[in-house]
């Protein structure tokens, strides 16, 4: 379990970080990722942010179209009683990560959420080699 939460952290100048927290938070609450790369657009340390935002944004997308997807399953074969566990259980999830994301950039830390954190749309120069 350790190994899933020990992630890369990139380094970043410590006046980036703390001209840019603020747009690091708000990257992880839905479609606001969008934010940061209009607002801060030469900052290293909200691009990184809006990346993962962005990751977590898709992640949370493809998670509640699967887990809806799974639900009506279940509930077309009478397992409505498991889809009612599934759904949240989902959720909470789509929300752990948003968290952890939250969390690492109210620290000043520019690290990868667990799991999906590698993938790196928007911020190639912030990729860890």
């Amino acid at each position: 379990m350790s190994d899933i939460l020990d992630t890369n952290e990139i380094s970043m100048e410590e006046e980036d970080i703390n001209a840019n927290k603020v747009y690091g938070i708000l990257s992880y609450i839905g479609f606001l990722f969008i934010i940061p790369l209009l607002a801060a657009k030469d900052s290293r340390f909200a691009k990184f942010h809006a990346n993962q935002g962005l990751v977590v944004f898709l992640a949370q997308m493809i998670i509640n179209v699967a887990s809806t997807t799974v639900c009506a399953l279940l509930s077309a074969i009478n397992l409505g009683a498991m889809a009612a566990v599934v759904a949240p259980l989902v959720s909470l999830v789509s929300l752990a990560l948003s968290v952890i994301g939250i969390i690492n950039a109210a620290q000043g830390k520019a690290k990868e959420i667990p799991v999906i954190g590698k993938f790196h749309i928007l911020d190639s120069e912030n990729k860890q080699e």
